[in-house]
Formats: C-alpha cells, sequence, structure tokens
C-alpha cells in the first residue's frame, strides 16, 4: 500500500486560509477529493490553516472519504488551555487525529519554537502519543533542534526536508542542520515539497544531492514519502512526483519502497491500515 503522508484538501468558501492571498492564482479555489483524480494511494491529510475549525473540518472529510488514514490538524499551543483543546479535539476526531501542525513557517519570529509558553503544549503533545509535524524552513532547524532535547519520547516529522533553497545551491547550511536533527532518533522527515522547491519541477537531477543526504542522515526507515497535493501542482502533476520519487528511492534505497511509501507513515502517526484495506 502507497500511502502519501502530506495531503491536502481545502475550502475557501468555507474556511479562511491567509496565505493563499499570496499563492498562485492556480491554488486559490477549494481543493477536496473529488478534484484529486483516482489513484489508488491511501493518505494522511494535513491542515493548512491556523485553526481548530478546519481540524474539524478535516476530521468531516476523513469520515466520508474511503482512502484517508489520519489528519495532522492544529491547536493553539500558546492557549492556557491547551491541554483540554487537544482533548476536545481528539475526542470529536473520534481516533483522526494523529499529530499536530502550527504553521511554524509563517510566524515572524523564527525563535518560537523555543518559547518556554510552548513547554505544556508538547509536553501534551508526548503525553498523548501525537506526533508533532514541523513546518520549518532553514531558519528554524535550531530552535527545532533545541525544542525536541527538551522532550525526548516525542515524535518529529519535519515537512518537505525543511524546505532546502535548491535553486540558489543553499546546500551545505542546510545539509548540515538537517544531518544534526536526524542524529535525534525519534525524529523523521517527510520526503515531501521538493518538487516546488526549484524550478525544474520533479527533475530527479535536480534534487539527487539532496534526496542523497536525506537517505544519507535519516536511513530509509526514517523517510517518509508525500505528495504536499495540491501545492505540488504548481510545478508537477501527483503522478509526475510520485514517479520521480519512487525513481530516487530506487536509486538511493533498493527495496524500501514499501517502508518510504508507506510503512514508515503507519508506524510514526500509527495508522490503522484496515481503514482502507
Amino acid at each position: 500500500m502507497i500511502i502519501d503522508a502530506h495531503r491536502h484538501y481545502w475550502d475557501p468558501a468555507r474556511l479562511a486560509y491567509a496565505w493563499l492571498s499570496d499563492a498562485p492564482a492556480s491554488l486559490q479555489r477549494a481543493f477536496l477529493p473529488a478534484d484529486l483524480d483516482a489513484h489508488g494511494d491511501a493518505c494522511l491529510l494535513v491542515q493548512a490553516a491556523p485553526s481548530e475549525e478546519e481540524t474539524r473540518f478535516l476530521f468531516e472529510l476523513a469520515r466520508t472519504t474511503p482512502d484517508v488514514l489520519g489528519v495532522v490538524g492544529w491547536v493553539d499551543m500558546e492557549a492556557a488551555d491547551v491541554e483540554a483543546r487537544l482533548d476536545r479535539l481528539i475526542a470529536d476526531g473520534g481516533g483522526w487525529l494523529r499529530g499536530i501542525r502550527p504553521m511554524v513557517q509563517d510566524l515572524p519570529d523564527p525563535h518560537w519554537l523555543v518559547s518556554p509558553a510552548l513547554d505544556r503544549a508538547f509536553e501534551h503533545l508526548r503525553a498523548r502519543g501525537l506526533v508533532f509535524d514541523a513546518l520549518v524552513d532553514g531558519r528554524h532547524l535550531r530552535p527545532l533542534q533545541a525544542r525536541l532535547a527538551k522532550h525526548p519520547g516525542l515524535r518529529a516529522v519535519i515537512d518537505h526536508a525543511a524546505k532546502p533553497e535548491i535553486d540558489t545551491g543553499s546546500f551545505a547550511e542546510w545539509a548540515s542542520a538537517i544531518a544534526r536533527l536526524a542524529q535525534m532518533p525519534e525524529v523523521y522527515c517527510k520526503f515531501s515539497g521538493l518538487a516546488t522547491q526549484t524550478a525544474s519541477g520533479a527533475d530527479p537531477i535536480a534534487l539527487e544531492p539532496y534526496v542523497a543526504h536525506l537517505f544519507d542522515a535519516f536511513g530509509s526507515s526514517r523517510l517518509l514519502w508525500g505528495s504536499d497535493w495540491p501545492v505540488v501542482t504548481t510545478a508537477a502533476s501527483y503522478d509526475a512526483w510520485k514517479a520521480c520519487a519512487q525513481l530516487l528511492v530506487r536509486r538511493h534505497a533498493a527495496g524500501a519502497e514499501p517502508a518510504v511509501l508507506g510503512g514508515n507513515a503507519t508506524d510514526v502517526y500509527s495508522l490503522d491500515v484496515r481503514k482502507v484495506a
């Protein structure tokens, strides 16, 4: 079973997505299950708006969309009642909530992750067995490492390989920061979002050095494939990006396709694959 570990659905007519106002025009509309051509892949839905209301919207979609295995949602991690908010989301999700993702890349403070005001929230995530999805770029990798060091046992997944600036050739600093994080055994990385980091799109040659480093750092047991649909459509089709990813996995970890394209996501997010069997 292939599991797309990073898929979005959104509906601007129903909910507010502030970031869409600066996004390509092609993304400024609803993207819902009926908009994605049939491909047979199971998926994990990931939040696209900083609101608990949107997380509940994803729960609704999960209940009615056969290929969904779980939801990574959003909660106000700075709220005084964050514990109660998490518990309400868990209850409302009825087993669908598998992780929490603050939209760190959009926050003005690059050091937000190390704020002491977040200590309780991260402890509550760990206590409830929820995964922390890290939507970060290079500015946040040192703060992320410092934060995760305070919470041993908390599983974390770096989204989109922390968005390396592939077209600028800025490799060394990203690579060293990724390698440091990979030394933490409970940190995983999503092999997603790379096609939109380069004008070349789903080009294995352009992506090769970055993907090679991810396999060197994390190995094949801590990398997860994700489409980042529909954002990926600004650079490549869903199928083109998946084919590119499959080729790169075969080059760097022959025989590991079942793990990178499914098994690792099942393990880290504790997904019940029987939901789509």
